[in-house]
């Protein structure tokens, strides 16, 4: 693949992964009006990973073997379930603008997890990352999430999980291709559809126009389009860089949020996304001092 080439997907399935992404934290709190959390979740993800699944076998895609559905099924326990599930309860509680920004965490957890595995985080990475970590200490003590402190927990344990997914499964076997995302968003679905029973969650008797339209954009644009660009990213790109939409989204999310839902951001919340913005920039235009068996960007 020529470089001008790779370049074009890369912006592409970064670009995915911001504006879509950025939306779908609307699109959650507009489908769990209905829906319970994780009934959402497993829907949506079953879903979509069955649907890509099928096709991918069609066009004559291999099918996982037992040990690559094994590194499915836990990279679909971090990321959908516990990623995205936890978001998704917690918007229960909390606007779809200050949930997309207490996420962008994640590039602080994926910078320590990476480092697990022999990743050396450059002194500007990390100097973007403690800028990122003082927007979310801002928004935590004096923005929308003071005194929420389980609220702010679980975003944070949510950008965790999410942060661990991704880089573990850079290590462990899996299917190559789309047919990595579509089996780790069919086991991701099917495990939330069991955390739904355990937690008793049922169907719901009444569902509105509006979150079916949600439960729609989520399955194609939100999990099929852009979870197979950032499964895509994760492969060919650097961590941080593939992480790096937990910083934009916040401003797609603020944008969406308050054209669309009327949702109000308080002045310190500004502040806190304007903090992180600088955190965006300093670790987007780091240089990565050593990464050993991955490819860099």
């Amino acid at each position: 693949m020529s470089a001008k080439h790779q370049w074009l997907l890369i912006v592409s399935a970064l670009t995915c992964t911001y504006l879509i992404w950025g939306s779908t934290y609307l699109a959650i709190k507009y489908a769990i009006e209905s829906f319970p959390p994780f009934v959402m979740v497993g829907l949506r993800f079953t879903v979509a990973g069955s649907l890509l699944y099928v096709t991918l076998r069609s066009m004559g895609h291999a099918a996982p073997t037992l040990i690559q559905w094994r590194g499915a099924a836990l990279v679909g326990l971090l990321l959908p379930v516990l990623g995205n599930g936890t978001v998704s309860y917690v918007q229960l509680h909390v606007s779809s603008s200050v949930a997309a920004l207490a996420i962008a965490t994640a590039p602080i957890w994926m910078a320590i997890f990476s480092s697990l595995w022999g990743h050396k985080i450059s002194r500007r990475e990390w100097l973007g990352i403690a800028i990122g970590l003082v927007g979310i200490l801002l928004l935590n003590t004096r923005g929308s999430l003071q005194g929420d402190w389980l609220s702010a927990f679980l975003l944070m344990f949510a950008a965790a999980s999410w942060s661990l997914g991704s880089v573990w499964s850079k290590h462990m076997a899996m299917p190559t291709g789309l047919m990595g995302a579509a089996s780790q968003m069919l086991c991701g679905g099917l495990i939330a559809l069991i955390f739904s029973a355990a937690f008793g969650e049922q169907w719901p008797a009444d569902i509105t126009a509006r979150s079916w339209a949600a439960i729609a954009f989520l399955i194609v644009l939100g999990s099929i389009v852009a979870f197979s660009a950032y499964h895509w990213l994760l492969h060919n790109v650097r961590p941080m860089v593939a992480s790096s939409n937990t910083f934009v989204n916040p401003v797609v999310a603020f944008v969406v949020g308050v054209l669309f839902a009327g949702e109000q951001i308080h002045v310190m919340e500004y502040i806190a996304l304007a903090v992180i913005l600088v955190g965006v920039f300093l670790v987007l235009t780091a240089t990565t001092e050593a990464v050993p068996d991955e490819q860099i960007v």
